[in-house]
Parts: structure tokens; sequence; C-alpha cells
């Protein structure tokens, strides 16, 4: 059965790639402009974060020259070494503040004038250090000299100088990094905000659109729940034939088998035994006056032996006699020590009585054991194999286990018709098979199959009284 689609589904598929792609637009749109403000506050902080340093340096560079120079004028008037401290310090860091500042300003407008602080820096520590030599070599006039003349304060005003320049030049650039950072994150928010408004106005014109495709939905829901059910009962009906057809299939092979066992007994059987008989009585005649005839009927009487041998060995595995004359457990022990002799295996048994197993379940059980086997015999390269058979909880419980190289049941392909054919036989009499096995570490088959009461026995014919119409003295 077919369903017609409501036009408006068919509208629904033909406008949901328009959809994703706004969606994904939209998307794209908004972290594009996240992206950007987020960039663009990121270099002004990075700027801003240099500038600070350095204006730092600077700042440094002014404190360390000051405190050199309080610290020479305290050595000068009390002669304590430890005052020289600050001007150790300035000794120390000087240069590397200086060589960040030559690096900061680089190839800039403001190269020129850090150069020359720089060179005024150094000269100015000089001469505070040569002050403080002089003074401890007791050249009074010269030291006195060099700390009354001018030359020491220009060098040390030309530092201030360029450093304000330079603080009041970064303070601006800072003032210009802050006033973009509000910018970027002011165009980042219009931006984020507008196009979260558009996003708005899509999602409520996609719900409008939205809300006019639920009837229709519901209706083809229930059309394809109509349908599902419809064909579920199809499926269950197919099912039910296919597995009555199983069933049916089974039953005329097993008489198939049953039929061509019989006719092997009765005419393959009785025209080896007459050959048989045949050659032992030719040998009887022939025993004294040609011997080397009686070595070939000899030979013939051994073929005819194998041949009948044959012949049984083909009407069991067609239709085993013991599990119609003894029952399933001697059955099954032949079946195994043939096996056993034929394969060289270990063979344990676990046999208990299946009292509540019908003729079908017998039969069934049989075959998987003997399916079984032969698949270990084949593949499985075992060296013990192990047969339980009981009952329990109400089921009939069979199970193989070898402990050969094992399989993946998954990986098992199409063609391995031999363990389809357990599993279908188990089921259709209402059973279970499991296959449990993994590589390198045996195979166990596992079938279950519900017990089945036993059927009353059937009444025993009444006793005829001699010379009673119809008994043995009136059909004398």
């Amino acid at each position: 059965m077919l369903i017609r689609l409501h036009p408006l589904l068919d509208s629904a598929r033909r406008n949901r790639g328009v959809a994703i792609g706004l969606v994904t637009l939209a998307a794209s749109a908004v972290m594009g402009v996240s992206e950007a403000a987020f960039w663009g506050a990121d270099e002004a902080l990075n700027k801003s974060e240099a500038r600070h340093l350095a204006r730092n340096d600077g700042l440094r560079l002014r404190e360390l020259l000051t405190d050199a120079e309080t610290s020479q004028r305290g050595f000068l008037l009390t002669g304590r070494e430890d005052y020289l401290g600050p001007l150790q310090t300035a000794v120390r860091e000087l240069p590397d503040v200086l060589t960040r500042l030559r690096g900061q300003y680089a190839s800039s407008e403001w190269e020129v004038l850090v150069v020359d602080a720089s060179r005024r820096a150094n000269e100015k520590l000089s001469e505070l250090q040569l002050v403080v030599k002089l003074y401890r070599e007791g050249a009074s006039t010269a030291w006195q000299g060099l700390v009354e003349s001018d030359i020491g304060r220009e060098k040390m005003q030309a530092v201030r100088d360029a450093v304000s320049q330079l603080d009041h030049h970064e303070l601006a650039q800072i003032a210009r990094e802050r006033e973009a950072v509000y910018r970027s994150l002011t165009w980042g928010r219009l931006g984020v905000h507008g196009l979260t408004l558009m996003s708005l106005i899509g999602l409520a014109i996609f719900l409008r659109r939205n809300e006019a495709l639920h009837s229709a939905r519901r209706e083809h829901s229930q059309a394809l729940a109509q349908e599902r059910d419809r064909l579920d009962r199809e499926v269950a009906r197919r099912t039910a034939e296919l597995t009555e057809l199983a069933r049916h299939l089974q039953t005329v092979r097993e008489d198939e088998r049953a039929h061509l066992a019989r006719e092997l007994h009765d005419e393959l059987g009785a025209l080896l035994t007459a050959a048989k008989l045949d050659v032992a009585r030719i040998r009887r005649m022939t025993r004294t006056t040609a011997p080397e005839i009686d070595e070939r009927l000899l030979h013939m009487a051994e073929l005819l032996d194998q041949g009948i041998a044959l012949k049984r060995r083909i009407i069991e595995d067609l239709r085993p006699s013991a599990l119609s004359n003894l029952g399933l457990i001697p059955a099954l022990e032949i079946l195994t020590t043939e096996f056993a002799q034929r394969s060289g295996l270990q063979l344990s048994l676990e046999l208990t009585e299946a009292a509540n197993a019908d003729a079908a379940d017998r039969l069934a059980l049989y075959r998987l054991v003997q399916e079984a086997l032969t698949n270990v015999m084949r593949h499985a390269k075992a060296r013990n194999v192990r047969v339980s058979l009981g009952e329990a909880d109400g089921w009939l419980q069979l199970s193989i286990r070898d402990d050969g190289q094992g399989f993946s049941p998954d990986a098992v392909g199409a063609g391995h018709h031999g363990l389809i054919g357990m599993r279908y036989r188990i089921e259709s009499l209402g059973g279970t098979l499991q296959l449990l096995s993994s590589p390198g570490r045996g195979t166990l088959v596992l079938a279950r199959l519900p017990a089945r009461p036993q059927a009353p026995p059937e009444p025993e014919p009444p006793a005829t009284v001699p010379g009673a119409l119809g008994g043995p003295a009136a059909a004398s």
C-alpha cells in the first residue's frame, strides 16, 4: 500500500536545505562577529600591555638613577658602605633596563630620544661610580669638584625629561588602546545582539511554518502506523507459513531418508546377500578343482562383505535404526563411539534419558549431535569433545563442547547451511539454539527444547476366547 505524503511535507523537505543554510549562515556570522571582537580586543590589550612594560621600564630607569644618586650622597656624607646598596643595584639592573627600552622603541620616532637618554644614564652612573672611587682614594678636591659641577645635574635632568616624555607618550597610547578595546567590545556586542534578533525573527517564522506541518505529520504518522501494523501482520503470517514449510520439508526429508533406507535394506540387501550366497555355493564346488578361481571368489566374498557393511552404514546415516528401536541414549552412544573410532578424538558423555521427548524431538537432537560432530572433525582441530543431555526446569538441554581452535560466530558468512539448518530445525520445534565460541577457546553448541508431556500408552487389544467369533479357534 502506497502512502501519499501531504504537500506540506514535500514543502518541508524542500525548505529544509534552505533552513539549514540560513541557520549555518547565522551561526557563522555570530561566530565571525564574536571572533573579530575578540581578536580586536586581544590585539589592543597586547599593545596596551607592551605600553605598560615600556612605561614601567622608563620609570624604573629614573628610579634607579635617583636612588643611586641619593645613595652616593649618603655615602659621601657618612662614609658608610651600606649606603651604596642602591648604587650597586643600579649598576646591576640598569644595562637590562636600557636594553629593553632600546628594543621597545627601535625603528620608531622615539628611538633617538631613547638612545640619548641611555647614553646620559650610563654617563651619570659612571660619574657616580667615579665620585665614590675618588672618595675612597682620598682625592677630596677631585670628587668635590665633580659633585659641585653641573654636569651630573644636567645629565640627570636630561634623563628625567626623556622619561617624562616617554611616560606621557605611553599614557596617551594606553588611553587609545583602551578606547580600541571598548570599541571592539561595543561593535561585537551590537553585532551579536543584531544577529541574535535576526535569528529570533527567523525562528519565529520557522515555528509558524512548523506549526502548519504538525497536523499533516500526525496524519502521516497514523498512516505509517497502520501500514506498519499491516506489514507486521503480513510478516507474522509469512513467518508462520515459512516455519510450517520448514517443518514440512524436514518431515519430508526424513521420510525420504527412511524410504531410501528401506529400499537399500530390502532391495540392495537382498541382492548383496543373494550374491554372497551364490559365491559361497560356487566356492564349495571349485575349492578342490580350481584353487585359483577359489582365491578370486574369496576376494569377491570379501568385497561383498564390505559392500554389505557400507550399505549398513549408509542406512544408519539415513535413518538410525538404534534411535527407533533402542531410544535416544543408546543411539547417541553408538553414534559417538563410531565417531571416536573414525576421528581418534576423546569423547566423554553425560546422558540422561529424555523421557519427555517425542519422536520429532529425539530425531532433532540426534541430527544436531551428528551435525556438530561432523563440524568438529572438519574444522575444530580439537582433542576432546563432551556431549551432555539432561532435563531441567521443564526443558531438554543438549550441549556439545570441544576444545578446538574456535571461531568468531559473527564472522560466519553465507553458505554455512549446516549451522542455519540446525538452528531452524530446533526453533521449528519451539526450542532455542546457541552457538558460543571465540578464537582459541573452543566451541559450545547449546540446544534447548521444551519437555513434551508423555503421550498416554495405547490400549492393548482385548483378549479373545478360543472358539469365539473372530478368535483363533474360528480362524482355524
